[in-house]
């Protein structure tokens, strides 16, 4: 069941995948997932060491490193995949979209939960980093290269480093056209310095 659904949902997000053959064979994303069910299912039965072994392995053959003890909800897509760290105490919930190259990571050394939530339908950009135990709320898109350090509320749009939020409730991000934060900040200052000159 989960090998149809995941092949489904990389049909869906993905243009170029031409037949289930192809995903099941050629996709890292699709391979490292497997593996990580793998290892979480010995993780889970405290054969942590095998679980380890897995894991490290699928990142040697795949470029993308998922700890056993995460937790993955359903349909998980990683498009292209390479560089992707998945940490220890991070939960993703189902039908979640990553690109290369994403951090869902801890800021530092500390026990617990230290890693990231995301809910259902998130989506998180080329190059993004979202670092610390908060939640990424349902249905969030997170531009390329953004750095999320706090609590981003569902259907928001994330940009920027540091992440601000630009979009609630709004269109599906455009990866092209998105918005940046500080150059609409600069843009409202130096209209308010024009207008202040003018008034001297």
């Amino acid at each position: 069941m989960y090998l149809r659904e995941s092949i489904e949902a990389y049909k869906r997000n993905d243009p170029a995948a031409r037949s289930g053959w192809e995903i099941f064979f050629l996709y890292h994303g699709f391979r490292a997932t497997v593996y990580y069910r793998i290892a979480h299912w010995f993780y889970l039965r405290n054969h942590k060491f095998i679980a380890r072994w897995l894991s490290q392995r699928a990142k040697r053959k795949t470029g993308i490193e998922i700890h056993p003890a995460a937790k993955i909800g359903r349909r998980l897509v990683i498009d292209h995949g390479e560089g992707i760290v998945i940490g220890e105490t991070v939960e993703i919930g189902d039908d979640c979209l990553l690109y290369q190259g994403v951090t869902l990571g801890g800021t530092g050394i500390a026990h617990g939960k230290r890693h990231p939530t995301l809910g259902n339908n998130v989506m998180v950009g080329s190059g993004a980093k979202v670092l610390g135990p908060f939640t990424v709320g349902d249905n969030a898109r997170i531009a390329a290269n953004a750095v999320v350090l706090r609590e981003v509320p569902p259907n928001s749009t994330v940009v920027g480093v540091p992440g601000h939020v630009v979009r609630i409730n709004g269109e599906k991000l455009d990866q092209v056209h998105t918005p940046d934060p500080i150059e609409q900040e600069i843009a409202a200052l130096n209209e308010r310095l024009e207008i202040l000159e003018s008034l001297l």
